[in-house]
């Protein structure tokens, strides 16, 4: 199959390359992706009677309601929570994205986090 050594040789040299080049973004994507999971995303209301923030998959960690809340119907405090928490969202993906770079890796971990997170998100006046 092989004419001569010296192509025997490349074949294996470039086989070596490949395999250092997948290990590699193995282990640059296992960096990125240590990176993010200790971002979280935070947002408040513009009225600031609601403040949430979110861990690196997106989920409630932390909700403030400010007094005044008692104050207004519990659907507008409810609606406040939901908006607030698609700002927080965005919050973390802008992180994601601003945190990681540019190359393959780190691409995809934006890719995934973008249908994650933007995926629910509607209109909201929450302030990021």
């Amino acid at each position: 199959m092989w004419a001569d050594d010296a192509a025997l040789d490349a074949a294996g040299h470039r086989l070596d390359e490949w395999e250092s080049s997948l290990a590699e973004r193995a282990e640059r994507a296992k960096t990125l992706s240590a990176r993010v999971r200790e971002l979280t995303g935070s947002a408040e209301s513009p009225d600031r009677t609601v403040q949430v923030t979110v861990d690196s998959a997106g989920l409630l960690v932390d909700l403030w309601l400010d007094e005044r809340t008692r104050q207004q119907p519990a659907a507008r405090t409810a609606q406040q929570i939901i908006d607030t928490t698609r700002a927080a969202r965005a919050d973390l993906l802008r992180q994601v994205a601003d945190s990681l770079g540019d190359d393959a890796s780190a691409r995809a971990i934006i890719d995934s986090y973008t249908s994650r997170l933007s995926g629910d998100q509607g209109p909201s006046d929450a302030r990021r």
